[in-house]
C-alpha cells in the first residue's frame, strides 16, 4: 500500500508567474493508496486541473476510487465505488485575508491528501450494501440468505404481541 505523501503532492509553483487562465491537468491512475491514518483506497483514477487565477490557484478535482467495505446486511466485504468532484482556491499568501482556509505555500506544492481524504469519507454510504437485493442473515439460524435457503417458518409468533395483532385486525374490519 502506497502512502499519499508523493502521489498527491502537486508542484504548482510554475503557475505563479503565468498569465491568468493558464492551466494544467494532472492525470491519476494509482492502484492502491493509503490516506493516513486509515483510509485505504484502490483504483484511484481521474483528473486534477490547476488553473492560475487573479487570487491564486484554483484546484478542480474529479477522482474515482474504490473502498473495501463491509455490507451492513450480510457482513461480506465488497468494493464500494466512490467519486469526488470538488474545487478549492488556494489563495496567494499576500492576498489572503484573515480566516482564509487554503493558502498557497511558498514552496508552490499543494498536498491534496488531507482534503481528498475528507471528501472521500463524505462519499462513504452510512449503510453500505453489497447489492440492492442483499437478503442478509436468517433471524432464526443466522445463515447468510444470499447463499442458502432456510426452511424456517417465516413468522415466529411472540405471545406478547398477539393482543396488538387483534387490535390491528379489529381496526381494519371497521
Amino acid at each position: 500500500m502506497h502512502s499519499s505523501q508523493n502521489y498527491l503532492r502537486l508542484n504548482v509553483g510554475f503557475l505563479i508567474n503565468q498569465p491568468v487562465g493558464t492551466s494544467r491537468d494532472f492525470l491519476f491512475d494509482i492502484p492502491e493508496l493509503l490516506l493516513s491514518p486509515d483510509l485505504n483506497l484502490g483504483d484511484i483514477t481521474g483528473n486534477v486541473r490547476v488553473t492560475r487565477t487573479a487570487q491564486g490557484i484554483l484546484v478542480q478535482v474529479n477522482l474515482q476510487a474504490t473502498l473495501q467495505i463491509e455490507c451492513v446486511r450480510c457482513l461480506n466485504e465488497f468494493p464500494q465505488p466512490l467519486t469526488v468532484d470538488y474545487l478549492e482556491l488556494y489563495t496567494f499568501s499576500q492576498l489572503a485575508e484573515p480566516g482564509t482556509e487554503f493558502i498557497l505555500p511558498e514552496s508552490g506544492q499543494i498536498n491534496l491528501g488531507p482534503l481528498l481524504r475528507e471528501y472521500m469519507l463524505l462519499e462513504v454510504p452510512i449503510n453500505p450494501l453489497c447489492s440492492t437485493d442483499c437478503r442478509g442473515f436468517c433471524p432464526t439460524c443466522g445463515e447468510n440468505l444470499n447463499t442458502t435457503t432456510c426452511n424456517h417458518q417465516d413468522e415466529t409468533k411472540d405471545s406478547r404481541f398477539e393482543i396488538l395483532k387483534t387490535l390491528l385486525n379489529e381496526e381494519n374490519s371497521v
